[in-house]
């Protein structure tokens, strides 16, 4: 299943784990160094829930990210829907 916001399209991003070694300027060393770069992913903070549509009288599943529950209350479920359906996403 993939890892995708159904409002706001938030998904995976990639990116790098620093490893850093030494003693920090302040603290009278010479400073931070990098001395290593490991790649990793960022992931989106999703959740799956159950929304009621009042329209249809029926409760309607959406995966959305903490972003997207803002939105969802800022937009509301009918302006939701109608556009997730315009793109052509299943809800």
């Amino acid at each position: 299943m993939s890892k995708v916001c159904q409002i706001t399209s938030r998904r995976p991003v990639r990116g790098y784990k620093y490893a850093i070694r030494g003693i920090a300027k302040k603290k009278k060393g010479i400073g931070l160094k990098v001395t290593g770069k490991t790649k990793r992913r960022f992931l989106p903070n999703l959740i799956k829930k159950r929304i009621w549509f009042a329209d249809e009288s029926r409760f309607i599943c959406i995966k959305m990210s903490a972003a997207g529950m803002r939105t969802l209350d800022k937009l509301g479920v009918n302006s939701i829907v109608r556009s997730l359906r315009a793109s052509g996403q299943k809800v």
